[in-house]
């Protein structure tokens, strides 16, 4: 189905239309003006004989030429469908004050930047990803995208910030994943998250909870450890110890079916994608044939060039 895509410039008809009126009205005028030589046995001694049909030919290809273009600056375009891959990874990565302790080189915060855009340079350009930071409260930095460098960008903008709220980022992937349009496809995308933390939850809803979700939403939840037990950081005034929670941060991913990794290598990461198969979805995009129209004009340019060269050895 052809559709146009500025419809409004179909007013460049008129004038074209109008000098289509104006060639019907010469011409019946130029009919009338000849009628008006009654000795007509002596008109075909005197004028050669006339191009009859042919002498129309010309004047009609150009106007022809003409409503072509004309509907050439309307932009038409057809509908055209194209597959879109609506598997999805989102990122959560914790920002709490704890990543800041230094007993993993430079820090806990810049090793899983490190980790995370390792893992965004390996994942497969069709897949969608998004970014989650959480402290206090999750925030959804990027919403699932197939642009890569707005995810990196978010990354290395990640900046600290108080309390752990490690269920609330899970709850805040899953929301994430939901919105990824269907597109013609059924139910939720398929989907992995990938979190990035350190410590204790300290706030939000529960890790069992999100757990839970995960696991109901069939998202399983792969989980990345940073730190040691003897790391620390100064709050305060105070030095704090801030071990790591590896149980807790364990139980989420075997709860969802996910991996747990303390050293993440990008060859470990590889296995949250590898079995994650894919969702087709459909997206309209209009495709614009004005080329199309605009060779039709000129097919019938040149041949109204051409029949005047040869009946009437002029261009027009």
């Amino acid at each position: 189905m052809i559709r146009l895509l500025q419809p409004w410039w179909l007013l460049t008809l008129l004038p074209v239309l109008a000098l289509a009126a104006l060639y019907v009205w010469r011409q019946r005028n130029r009919r009338a003006y000849a009628m008006r030589f009654t000795n007509v046995e002596l008109l075909r001694t005197l004028a050669p004989k006339g191009l009859g049909w042919r002498r129309h030919v010309p004047a009609v290809a150009l106007l022809l030429c003409l409503l072509a273009l004309s509907a050439a600056t309307a932009r038409p375009a057809i509908d055209t469908r194209e597959p879109l891959e609506r598997a999805t990874v989102m990122l959560a990565i914790d920002v709490s004050l704890s990543m800041q302790a230094d007993d993993v080189t430079p820090n806990r915060l810049e090793a899983a930047q490190e980790a995370a855009k390792q893992f965004v340079g390996e994942l497969p350009q069709t897949y969608n990803l998004g970014l989650v930071s959480f402290a206090k409260s999750a925030n959804v930095l990027v919403p699932p995208t197939k642009d890569r460098s707005a995810v990196v960008a978010a990354i290395d903008g990640l900046v600290l910030a108080e309390a752990t709220a490690t269920g609330e980022a899970v709850f805040t992937c899953l929301e994430a994943i939901r919105s990824v349009p269907a597109d013609g496809a059924a139910g939720i995308p398929p989907a992995r998250i990938v979190l990035l933390s350190d410590g204790f939850r300290t706030a939000g809803r529960s890790v069992e909870e999100a757990a839970a979700a995960a696991q109901a939403a069939n998202v399983p939840v792969s989980t990345i450890a940073f730190g040691t037990d003897t790391g620390q950081v100064e709050i305060g005034g105070q030095a704090q110890r801030v071990p790591v929670d590896r149980l807790a941060l364990a139980d989420l991913a075997e709860t969802t079916q996910g991996y747990f990794y303390e050293a993440a290598s990008v060859t470990e990461l590889k296995q949250v994608y590898q079995d994650m198969g894919s969702s087709i979805g459909f997206r309209t995009e209009p495709r614009e044939i004005t080329q199309w129209y605009a060779g039709v004009a000129l097919l019938f340019a040149l041949a109204a060039a051409g029949a005047s060269l040869l009946w009437t050895s002029r261009i027009l």
